[in-house]
């Protein structure tokens, strides 16, 4: 019986420990913060895109989304180090390439179809 409560005891202060480990997390603290940032300046930029209409709210909102997406990517990079970096890069650029593709969408024919063509070799697709 004393071995239970012995082990019982030991595996309630090991699970403690590991909790404030994790609170005391600089870079989880850090990561939280970016990432409570970011969806901030989200929410403010998508409220601007409001009164417009047509292909510009589209391209607004593409921008205020690729502009969350690459500051969730940079806190991610940041929290992670070197291995989330190539990650945060390519979320970066298929952001911006949604973005780009957006713009076309205003454009018709020729001109249209050069301007998805500049986004795709600029952005690698």
């Amino acid at each position: 019986m004393k071995k239970i409560i012995a082990t019982m005891i030991f595996g309630v202060a090991a699970i403690g420990m590991q909790g404030a480990a994790f609170a005391a997390d600089p870079a989880g603290a850090q990561y939280k913060a970016d990432k409570k940032k970011a969806d901030a300046d989200y929410k403010t930029a998508k409220k601007k895109c409001g009164p417009m209409k047509g292909n510009d709210k589209d391209v607004c909102e593409k921008e205020a989304k690729a502009a969350h997406e690459s500051a969730l990517a940079d806190a991610k990079a940041k929290r992670k180090g070197a291995e989330a970096d190539k990650d945060a890069r390519k979320d970066k650029n298929d952001a911006n390439y949604d973005v780009a593709k957006e713009k076309c969408d205003a454009m018709s024919g020729d001109a249209k179809d050069q301007c998805v063509a500049n986004a795709k070799s600029k952005y690698g697709k």
